[in-house]
């Protein structure tokens, strides 16, 4: 890639060869949002930039707000692996993918500097404005690879994103005792909560029974949407969250 600017401004360039053409759309329409899990960022970098690996990401945004360019916009990076939203499987070919520096849940999973927060603000509203992509399509790697994935992980700031006009987020419902759903159950219920999921984007069967695998996207949800508490159970709490981000989107769609 003789030449390569940077998409965004200040971005520092440096060029990984893990990329291909996008295979089935002209440009992005999602924003996938990762953290490294590695020691550190300068390790993160080389392995994201090492032909070995093969695996990339547009960007890698530094614990102090560095921001690094890996590969063009217009191009597609190797950094959702096996995932799917809204039944499409390829994300990789219609997104931009931001990976985070952040150790991780396995090395400690320390907080997201603000510093380093305000620089993953600006990056994704210039995205977002390249590309005219939809808030409720900035998404977390977790959410898209649910038990595959979990990053960027509950620590990390969904409400300043959204607060500075980025993502899609409404307040969680509190959490408090009461009925759930939970792997086990079968029903009608389940069955309207598995749609709602599905509805959202999520890859679930709607088969009425609450499997293993709703128990893995409905953390997935969780960890996205209400942090406080990711255990899997559809509390009200869960679905009441669920119910509102649908209500909302309905509300915009209306305009």
């Amino acid at each position: 890639m003789s030449g390569f600017l940077p998409d965004q401004q200040g971005a520092e360039v440096r060029v990984s060869p893990n990329f291909g053409p996008r295979r089935e759309t002209l440009r992005p329409d999602m924003v996938v949002l990762h953290y490294t899990g590695m020691a550190t960022g300068s390790a993160a970098e080389a392995w994201l930039c090492d032909p070995a690996s093969e695996v990339s990401s547009h960007y890698l945004v530094h614990e102090d707000g560095r921001i690094v360019q890996m590969v063009r916009e217009s191009d597609r990076a190797w950094h959702a692996g096996k995932s799917s939203w809204f039944g499409r499987t390829d994300i990789n070919s219609c997104s931009v993918g931001i990976e985070i520096v952040n150790p991780g849940h396995t090395l400690g999973y320390p907080g997201f500097p603000r510093r380093q927060i305000e620089a993953v603000v600006g990056l994704c509203k210039g995205i977002i404005g390249r590309h005219s992509i939809a808030a409720q399509r900035v998404l977390a790697h977790s959410d898209i690879a649910p038990g595959r994935k979990i990053d960027p992980g509950e620590k990390f700031p969904w409400k300043a994103l959204f607060a500075a006009g980025v993502g899609h987020l409404v307040p969680a419902a509190p959490v408090r005792r009461g009925a759930a759903l939970k792997v086990g159950d079968a029903g009608a219920e389940v069955e309207a909560l598995q749609s709602m999921l599905a509805l959202y984007g999520y890859g679930v069967e709607i088969s009425g029974v609450f499997d293993r695998q709703t128990e893995i996207v409905v953390e997935a949800f969780q960890r996205h949407f209400r942090p406080r508490l990711v255990d899997g159970i559809a509390d009200g709490s869960t679905s009441s969250t669920l119910q509102s981000l649908l209500t909302s989107l309905r509300a915009v769609s209306s305009k």
